[in-house]
Order: C-alpha cells, then sequence, then structure tokens
C-alpha cells in the first residue's frame, strides 16, 4: 500500500491476462477508517465461497485514515490506491462511511458504522440550534451530491429510520432498505460463550468485571473524566472486581497506540486492563457485569445483551433526541464523583430492571437476526446474481486479549 503504483491484477489494464478464475462480479470495499473497516467485515464475509465475485478493497480519504493500511494488509485482500479505485469502474461497492464516495463509479451500498445513525450534525462555528440539525448520515448533505441521491442502497437497522430519513432526505427514501445490526445479530448469538469470554479476560469466577467503554472527542468518556479509570482501580478490591477499558479506534488511531499505552500505564501498573484496537470489543460486552459508558454504540450495544449501564457523561446537544443513545441517557443512572464507586454499582445492580433495556435492544434493530439473510440478498440483487444456496453461517466472535 505504499507509493502510487496501481494494481495490475485481478483489475487494470490487461488484468485478464494474469487472472486465474476470469468473468467475476467486482466488488469494491471502501474503508475510511478502522472502526468502518471492521464493520464492513461483517458484510464481506456474506460473498464467502462464491466463485463468481472477486472482492478489492480500497481506502478512501479521511480525517481518521491512521490505521487503515495495517488493517487493510492484515486482511491479505488485493488493495487498489484511491485514484485507482475512482479510475475503474466495479459491479458493485460497499461503504460505512460517505466521504468522497460520490466519485465512485459503482452501485453503492452505504451503511452506517455503529449502531444505527444517532449523533446530530455537527454545528458550524457553533452556531444553530439542536432542533434544526439533522442526523448525520441521514443528511442531504452526505446523500446528495450535485442533486443527485449517491447510494443505490441505504442500509437502515430499523424502521424509525425510515421516518428520521424521510424528513431530512426526502429524496433518498427509496433507496433505503431496512436491514438489521450485524453486530447485535451476532452478539446476540455468542451470548452463550460468556464464560468463555470471561475466562480469556482472566475473570475468576468469585469476581465481577467492570467494562469501562469511550467514544471518540472531547466529549467522550476518556475525553472528560478519564479520571475515572484511575478512581475504578483504586477503589474496586482487585480481588473481587477486574476493570478493563474499551476505547473507539478513533482514540487508538487519533492520538496513536504508543501514546494511549503511555496514559494508561500507571492505571495499567494498577490493575487495570486495556483491549487493544485489533481486538474484537463485543466479546467484552458479553463478559460485562456492568458497562459504564457515555453517547458511543459501544455503551448501547452493552445495556442490548441486559446489563447494568451507568453513564459517565452525555452531550445531549450531540445526540439526535430520537436516538436509541438518548433513551439510553434517559434511563442510565449517571456516575457521580461524590460517592464510593463500589456502593454505586451496587445501587445499580439492586435497581436494575431487565424491562427496561429490552427496550433499548428493540431500539437497536426492528429486524433481530435477520442482518445476514437481508444484507445477503440486497447485495446480490444489485449484482444481478442469483444467491448461492447456502448462507454463510455466522462465525463465533473471537475470544478477546488485552494489551501487554
Amino acid at each position: 500500500m505504499s507509493g502510487h503504483e496501481w494494481c495490475r491484477v485481478p483489475v487494470g489494464l490487461d488484468a485478464r491476462r494474469w487472472v486465474t478464475r476470469g468473468n467475476c462480479k467486482f466488488v469494491l470495499v471502501i474503508v475510511h477508517t478502522v472502526t468502518s473497516g471492521q464493520r464492513l467485515m461483517e458484510v464481506v464475509r456474506l460473498m464467502e465461497s462464491d466463485l463468481r465475485i472477486q472482492v478489492v478493497f480500497t481506502s478512501a480519504p479521511d480525517v481518521f485514515s491512521n490505521g487503515v493500511k495495517k488493517f487493510i494488509e492484515g486482511l491479505g485482500v488485493v488493495w487498489l490506491p484511491w485514484q485507482q479505485a475512482l479510475h475503474e469502474s466495479f459491479d458493485l461497492a460497499i461503504t460505512a462511511s460517505l466521504g468522497a464516495v460520490h466519485e465512485i463509479r459503482a452501485p453503492l451500498i452505504v451503511m452506517s458504522h455503529g449502531a444505527r445513525f444517532n449523533k446530530l450534525v455537527p454545528r458550524q462555528n457553533g452556531a444553530g440550534a439542536r432542533g434544526s440539525r439533522e442526523t448525520y448520515g441521514l443528511d442531504a448533505q452526505r446523500l446528495v451530491h450535485d442533486g443527485v441521491v449517491v447510494p443505490s442502497a441505504i442500509v437502515l437497522s430499523h424502521r424509525a429510520d425510515l421516518v428520521r430519513l424521510g424528513r431530512s432526505c426526502p429524496e433518498a427514501l427509496p433507496a433505503a432498505v431496512v436491514v438489521g445490526d450485524p453486530c447485535f445479530d451476532r452478539l446476540s448469538v455468542n451470548m452463550a460463550r460468556r464464560p468463555l469470554y470471561r475466562r480469556a479476560l482472566a475473570v475468576r469466577s468469585h469476581q465481577k468485571l467492570v467494562v469501562v467503554s469511550s467514544t471518540w472527542g472531547s466529549q467522550s468518556l476518556f475525553g472528560r473524566r478519564s479520571d475515572l479509570l484511575s478512581r475504578l482501580v483504586a477503589e474496586l478490591p482487585a480481588d473481587e472486581f477486574r476493570v478493563v477499558a474499551l476505547f473507539h479506534p478513533h482514540v487508538w488511531f487519533g492520538h496513536g497506540i504508543w501514546q494511549i499505552r503511555t496514559w494508561l500505564a500507571d492505571c495499567q501498573r494498577r490493575g487495570l486492563s486495556v483491549l487493544p484496537p485489533e481486538a474484537d470489543w463485543r466479546a467484552v460486552l458479553i463478559a460485562a457485569d456492568w458497562v459504564i459508558g457515555d453517547h458511543g454504540s459501544a455503551t448501547l450495544y452493552g445495556a442490548a445483551t441486559g446489563v447494568p449501564v451507568m453513564l459517565a457523561g452525555f452531550p445531549a446537544a450531540e445526540v439526535d433526541p430520537e436516538s436509541a443513545p438518548a433513551e439510553l441517557a434517559a434511563l442510565a443512572p449517571r456516575i457521580t464523583r461524590r460517592r464510593p464507586l463500589r456502593a454505586q454499582l451496587a445501587r445499580v445492580a439492586a435497581e436494575f430492571q431487565p424491562d427496561h433495556h429490552r427496550r433499548l435492544a428493540e431500539l437497536v434493530t426492528s429486524v433481530p437476526g435477520r442482518f445476514d439473510r437481508n444484507m445477503r440478498q440486497l447485495m446480490y440483487r444489485l449484482l444481478d446474481l442469483r444467491q448461492p444456496a447456502v448462507v454463510p453461517g455466522a462465525t463465533p466472535i473471537p475470544v478477546p486479549f488485552l494489551v501487554k
């Protein structure tokens, strides 16, 4: 992925001379960030074993492109420079972000890189009332270019998103398809592996696991309440509790892996465990006894697994008031600096009402368990191919591992 050399096989001039299998449909996977790349791999696996399809990858320009090169190289896939991807034509392209994708020549599937579309479009120079701002990713600014809707298909997790899309960008409604949520489905079918994941995280039978989840940005848990990590390892007895920090990849790659490890070094020496960005975060949520988080998707997914959730701040002005995180914020108690953390955790566990979290799970997706089938049907329709008879089975969520 270095330099400016264009790929000559399996696409490019004279590529047919060199390929072993010809006449394939070409699918381009557009990776903007490590986060979007991880999400897109849930889609790519739905084409496995189909000898009629050649999948190639490209990395699109993005402010959070750090780490993408290593991520793609680790997959062992064919990578095209962005300029070559713009030059070629494809039978289908798939992305989980919208930057610059209007330049791609292919039917385009757009999906979210988290749990639904929850954040509001950022204010310009601090202007604009909350009520006047549209939902980021469902807004015309990103979905329409030169008066034309860019995506051929907009993948939604919930039927309620059709209403929001209809308000913010009605011309895009014909492209919307309610498909479901891949992470929610994977979490659901892997709940029985909870004991395995807890052993991998070195949680003993008599211990409780507290997962601290932070999204990125100045309003995130790590941006505003980084002291919470020190408090947790100081106040919770190590023989009774394990504390694992789970950071959004933008935190790691925005500041640098070395820097994050350096910032957390003292906490780690005192017992904090940290999930590296390449490990699968979903297994940690399944293993948790509590999740302490913010407005990020991981906190919402944690609530959907059915464990008590506490919030260490919530920037309501940045979140769509009709979104699932806003609903979570109305239910979840806040961590306070004024009371011992152990007492706060105990109280939340004692007052926990599972029915509330079942409602949150229903807000994550309106078609639970249907993502694979629905997404595969959509892709093959756009590829104009008959679907193979067998749907690839969902692979187990990998066993988690921690920063050493």
